[in-house]
């Protein structure tokens, strides 16, 4: 009853706030609850009437998008706890950007328990959706999609959830973002599925965060299909914990279209995984093919760094019963040169080797004769024995081309215990 009664009280709020044909509903849904919904007139004005919706919004409470396209000039925001964003779909509520003033997102999202579900958002100025500290968010049938011929002049990111726990990402397409499609960093407890990344600059990456499994998904016409990375100098550091897992990740070979000084634009194009200073990484049972560089590639962080906090190797890596085919045979960028001494082509797997870095750019580990740092890297190759793999023998941070002394043989690693399935209270493995 008491449930009835302030749904009624929100009503009343929403009726003084929202004018036009605006009609907030109360309706039955699964369970026997009781869910508030405000349809969204279609209509001139449609922008500000939806933002106005977003402001006073009670939790709870659905916003329903009608079917059509509709044009914003600003981004749109909601900070209301346990708000539904919703459209008719995704191929049929269409928000467009394409005149949008500053560089900022087409929505930020600030609060928790936050479902956006069933709509495009297109030519975005800045990050198409963007959610920050908002735990407990799902990502769900949308797309964020940049018109025309990749671009660095379209966003960095698709969606973008950052400094969140609970995250579940499902069903989602991101074409032509010139960082990554699917961004998770700083994050924690992750599900990224059934979604599709394409024409970006990388199509997935979980990024400095924890308790990860990327699977079920289609990464493909990127630079760089899959990345796990670990970043120095971040307020959260130390990623670990992912899992990537029976992905289709092939023809990743759109040029790496990211503006100069993004990390993202040191990713050969024709990558199909990259895994970089991160820990516990587990890759098993992907589809890997035609990826004109190198399937997968497991290496040290690149630059040089100050942070005394930081490990810029990869550890504890696992790569397990994969299938390949065709790729490795038109490398590029400094892969071309490797290529150069290995006939031409690439292996399926490519490690960097190095297992050292100096010890002035970094304060903890074992101390090597020369001055160095040294941790155990422990890469685990699973894989059937015409799978290729080299290691580049670099042997020290930071990176010297010069010190490369190849070697195919296969490191003798034991595998870390797997991390167990991620579990989402707020999943309920339903689009509905």
């Amino acid at each position: 009853m008491m449930k009835r009664v302030l749904l009624v009280g929100a009503v009343i709020v929403l009726l003084a706030s929202c004018g036009g044909n605006d009609a907030p509903k109360i309706q039955d849904v699964a369970n026997n609850t009781i869910e508030l919904v405000l349809e969204i007139d279609k209509g001139e004005g449609f922008a500000g009437r939806l933002q106005a919706a977003l402001i006073t919004a009670k939790p709870g409470s659905t916003i329903a998008m009608p079917e059509g396209t509709y044009t914003f000039s600003d981004g749109l925001s909601l900070d209301v706890q346990g708000v539904t964003l919703k459209g008719a779909g995704a191929d049929k509520t269409f928000l467009d950007f394409a005149g949008q003033k500053g560089a900022g997102e087409g929505l930020l999202v600030t609060a928790g328990d936050v479902t956006l579900r069933d709509f495009t958002i297109r030519d975005t100025a800045g990050d198409g959706i963007k959610s920050k500290g908002a735990d407990n968010i799902t990502y769900r049938d949308l797309t964020v999609e940049w018109s025309g011929e990749p671009s660095e002049d379209s966003g960095a990111y698709g969606v973008y959830p950052v400094e969140s726990t609970n995250i579940l990402i499902d069903g989602v397409t991101v074409r032509g973002a010139s960082d990554a499609g699917i961004y998770v960093g700083q994050s924690s407890q992750i599900i990224v599925r059934n979604s599709v990344a394409e024409y970006n600059v990388a199509g997935i990456e979980i990024e400095n965060s924890t308790y990860a499994d990327v699977y079920g998904n289609t990464a493909r016409h990127n630079a760089g299909g899959i990345l796990i990375f670990d970043l120095p100098n971040l307020p959260i550091m130390g990623g670990h914990s992912t899992r990537v897992f029976n992905n289709s990740i092939h023809d990743n070979n759109t040029r790496n279209f990211a503006p100069p000084g993004n990390i993202v634009a040191t990713v050969p194009s024709g990558t199909g995984v990259l895994i970089m200073a991160n820990e516990n990484i587990h890759v098993f049972g992907n589809n890997f093919a035609n990826n004109r560089t190198v399937q997968i590639a497991i290496s040290a962080y690149l630059e040089k760094f100050d942070d005394d906090n930081y490990n810029p190797l990869p550890r504890n890596i696992v790569i397990r019963e994969n299938a390949y085919s065709g790729g490795g045979d038109d490398p590029q960028g400094l892969m071309s040169v490797l290529a150069a001494g290995l006939g031409g082509k690439l292996p399926e797997l490519v490690w960097d080797g190095v297992t050292t870095w100096d010890v002035f750019t970094a304060g903890d580990g074992e101390l090597t004769e020369d001055g160095g740092v040294v941790k155990d890297v422990n890469l685990v190759i699973h894989e059937n024995d015409d799978i290729g793999f080299v290691s580049l023998g670099l042997g020290s941070y930071p990176l010297d081309p010069r010190k490369i002394r190849p070697s195919l043989d296969r490191p003798n690693g034991t595998a870390k215990k797997e991390p167990a399935p991620i579990k989402l209270a707020h999943d309920f493995n339903s689009k509905e």
